[in-house]
């Protein structure tokens, strides 16, 4: 059954607001590139324990997430742009999570998955990282020990949010600049 803006009850993308005629259609660059990067967002998964199943779960048939435009997960750093950082991280796992994170081209953004990669989780040890946000910025943190397929969903969700209300001059500016400079990121 379709109607308006949805096809049996799926919601459809619409267009950006704008100027429209006959013939026409015109409208903001940054709300179309907005648009587009929503829709196809490229994900690095970074599993190092419980989390990754979860994530597989979510990739999974029954909860697909395809659905949301990120049908090619990227296990190349390069082609990839939305960093998911799953699980416990070691301090000595540290410079290699910075080190894909710096190879990632602009624009890229990340996702702290589950308590240990948010803040450490129950390991408060001298050899686990307390939180990923020490050593690269996060934009997104979806909790739990370890979060349910549907959490992580709503995270990749915010994530879209994110990406499709960003301006393209965001990356450019001064205080993006200053936040790179404090993970001694240039």
């Amino acid at each position: 059954m379709e109607t308006g803006n949805t096809i049996s009850g799926l919601k459809l993308e619409t267009a950006p607001d704008g100027l429209e005629g006959p013939g026409f259609f015109a409208t903001q660059f940054d709300r179309v590139i907005g648009m587009a990067r929503k829709n196809s967002i490229w994900p690095l998964p970074f599993a190092t324990s419980c989390c990754g199943i979860e994530f597989m779960a979510t990739m999974g048939s029954h909860y697909d997430m395809a659905r949301f435009g990120a049908e090619r997960v990227s296990f190349s750093p390069r082609q990839a742009d939305l960093l998911m950082v799953m699980g416990t991280i070691a301090k000595k796992m540290g410079p290699v999570l910075k080190q894909v994170y710096l190879q990632m081209a602009e624009p890229r953004w990340v996702i702290a998955v589950g308590a240990c990669a948010s803040s450490g989780g129950i390991f408060d040890t001298y050899s686990v990282l307390q939180g990923i946000d020490r050593i690269i910025p996060v934009d997104v943190y979806v909790p739990g020990c370890p979060p349910r397929p549907e959490q992580i969903l709503d995270g990749f969700m915010k994530i879209q949010e994110l990406v499709h209300n960003e301006s393209l001059r965001r990356r450019n500016s001064e205080e993006y600049k200053q936040l790179l400079a404090t993970y001694d990121i240039k």
